[in-house]
Order: C-alpha cells, then sequence, then structure tokens
C-alpha cells in the first residue's frame, strides 16, 4: 500500500466517524424536538380550558362589582336624601321646639322664685321618749 492509499483511507475513516457522530446528534436532536413539540402541545391543551375558565371568572368579576356600583349609588342617594330630610326637619321644628323649651325653663323659674318668695311653712317636730339625741345635734344646743 503506498501512502496515497493509506492517507485516503484515513481520511475515508475520519469522514466516516464525523459522520456518524453528526447521524447521532441529529437523530437526538430530533427527539429533544419531538419531546418539545409534545410538551407544547400538551401545555396548550390545559391552558385553554383555563384561559376559558378565567375569562369566565373575569366576566362574574365584573358583574358584581356592576351590582356594587349601583349598590353604592343607591346609598349615596339614600344618604343625601336623609340629609335634606334632616335639614328640613331641624328647620322645621327646631326654632319652635327650643323657643317652647325656653318657655318651659321660664316657666319653671318664675314658679321656683315665686315658691320661695312665699313664708316658710311650720315644720312639725315629733318627739320620741327614751331616744337619745344623735351627738351631731347636741353639739347645736347651747351650753349654760
Amino acid at each position: 500500500m503506498t501512502g496515497g492509499e493509506v492517507a485516503g483511507i484515513l481520511v475515508a475513516v475520519f469522514w466516516a466517524i464525523l459522520v456518524s457522530f453528526l447521524a447521532v446528534a441529529l437523530v437526538r436532536l430530533a427527539q429533544t424536538l419531538k419531546a418539545a413539540t409534545k410538551l407544547v402541545a400538551d401545555v396548550t391543551e390545559q391552558a385553554v380550558p383555563l384561559l376559558a375558565e378565567a375569562s369566565t371568572t373575569v366576566r362574574s368579576a365584573q358583574t358584581q362589582l356592576d351590582r356594587v356600583d349601583a349598590i353604592a349609588t343607591d346609598v349615596q342617594e339614600v344618604t343625601s336624601n336623609a340629609s335634606a330630610l334632616s335639614t328640613t326637619v331641624a328647620s322645621t321644628f327646631g326654632g319652635p321646639l327650643v323657643k317652647v323649651a325656653a318657655f318651659g325653663y321660664g316657666v319653671r323659674r318664675a314658679i321656683s322664685r315665686s315658691t320661695d318668695s312665699a313664708p316658710p311653712k311650720p315644720s312639725r317636730r315629733t318627739v320620741i321618749v327614751g331616744r337619745a339625741v344623735p351627738s351631731a345635734r347636741r353639739g347645736k344646743r347651747k351650753k349654760d
């Protein structure tokens, strides 16, 4: 065998080994792509129902928020009506009630002054025989 033939065989063997490695790498790459494709398909299958469920939940939450908004509007209207009613009642009855209360106070005071100016009624004292006079009252007696 000549040197050129040996070199040709070596180059052929080198290319055969290189092609074998590339074939193995391509086969593994194909398997990886196949697995990735399957994984994406599975995620898509599970994501679509989840997205539909999330959309339904968002719609339900929006409906509830609309109801709460309507209730808040009604409460605000009731509050403003109650405030207006309270103002009306206070302006209608407030002044006269204050005048009636002031008149009643004046009448009570006038009556109490007239009873204070009247002479006091004599009080009746009852003497119980055999009882001692309390010590607080003993000090009030005249000492001889």
